[in-house]
């Protein structure tokens, strides 16, 4: 496989191939390799290696065979020239941001992210005299007012946690790179088999692999992906700081990837359905989901990606009360905050994933109060229709 030609493959192939490095023994699946060190055959071979003056595997903290294998085959299906995988979604954005960035800098992002996302961000960052200022995702002229003469990157989520909304990615990355600035895109909704950022000018991808790359929700994983000058800086980060992903987690994985563009093409076809069918219902007030034909961003969601992924968000009519009695009715459904799942699952998003935002944060997300995300699972239709109806 490593004399393939990997440009000259089909994503889906990638998925199943990118990445494989049979042993001695020739084993058909990808082998997993839990050890904490590797042997070198002398002293001389030991130090070139530490050194990076020749190839080779040392400590599992920054080089293991397994975990090379799924950031590889996550590359190949990004188009991208190297990934680095990391422990979580979170440890990504942590990596990058270390690697990246340093004491007066300044950050735009959009205001429509993940919870834990703005938290780091606001929290933490800003502790080490990092700046960032928030614009919506939808307004390109928002973008080009906050920079700064010390903006070094953008910050962007699409499509955006949770009302799914689609931000134009090649305009957005014009203006960060009109202004010397890098553009990262969190690709967790759509994940690499329905959209790839660096195609239309992103510079670096992150991903939580906890959703729909595993998509069993068994493990936690992360990545960062993009040209190898960009991510070198953030597998020394990893090198020394250690936020990596474990061998175990990378083997799982690899077998996430191999099934990922069916799982995502079976995501969409629920997730349309459902979406149409909460449209009509008396007790809605407003559905989320790209995919239906008359939402505002549709064109460009079919422009940018190759379906509209498995989450719906929507508004019910009688705000909190509504939700949580939503989402205490339902029976089938999970009640966590998880997505990316083969089961569906339900949340609230204003108490849960965004719940330690301020509500003024929310309220410029969007996040109302009667707002519910669901992650639309494998289950059947019909059965994911009647669980709803309970608490509808």
């Amino acid at each position: 496989m490593a004399d393939l030609d990997y440009s000259k493959l089909h994503r889906d192939t990638l998925a199943v191939r990118a990445g494989t490095e049979r042993s001695q023994f020739g084993e058909h699946s990808d082998a997993m390799y839990l050890t904490s060190s590797f042997v070198m055959e002398n002293a001389e071979q030991a130090a070139l290696m530490f050194s990076g003056q020749i190839p080779g595997y040392t400590y599992s903290r920054f080089t293991n065979p397994t975990v090379s294998a799924f950031e590889q085959r996550l590359a190949a299906l990004e188009g991208a020239e190297r990934a680095v995988a990391t422990a979580s979604g979170m440890s990504a954005i942590t990596s990058l941001c270390m690697a990246h960035l340093k004491a007066g800098d300044h950050i735009v992002a959009s205001n429509v992210l993940f919870g834990s996302t703005m938290t780091f961000f606001n929290n933490y960052l800003t502790r080490f005299g990092i700046e960032v200022s928030y614009v919506s995702p939808l307004d390109i002229a928002e973008w080009q007012a906050a920079v700064r003469p010390n903006t070094r990157l953008f910050f962007l989520e699409t499509p955006s946690n949770p009302l799914v909304d689609v931000a134009d990615i090649q305009a957005i990355a014009d203006v960060a790179h009109a202004n010397n600035a890098l553009l990262t895109v969190d690709n967790c909704f759509c994940s690499p088999a329905l959209q790839q950022p660096l195609r239309f000018g992103a510079d670096i991808v992150v991903h939580s692999a906890t959703k729909y790359i595993d998509g069993q929700g068994r493990v936690l994983g992360g990545a960062v992906v993009g040209s190898s000058a960009l991510i070198e800086p953030v597998y020394l980060f990893l090198r020394t700081a250690g936020p990596t992903l474990s061998p175990f987690n990378a083997w799982v994985l690899l077998k996430g990837l191999e099934t990922l563009s069916l799982r995502m093409k079976a995501h969409c076809d629920n997730a349309i359905q459902l979406a149409s069918w909460l449209q009509t219902h008396s007790a809605i007030e407003k559905v989320y989901y790209t995919g239906l034909k008359d939402h505002p961003r549709h064109e460009l969601a079919n422009k940018q990606q190759s379906g509209h992924g498995g989450v719906v968000s929507f508004d019910l009519k009688g705000g909190k009360e509504a939700a949580w009695k939503l989402i205490d009715a339902v029976q089938l459904m999970s009640r966590t905050a998880n997505l990316g799942d083969t089961r569906t699952t339900i949340s609230h998003p204003a108490s849960t994933s965004h719940g330690r935002l301020t509500p003024e944060a929310r309220a410029r997300a969007g996040i109302g109060d009667g707002l519910v995300r669901i992650s639309v699972g494998l289950e059947h239709i019909s059965d994911l229709i009647a669980d709803l109806e309970r608490g509808l």
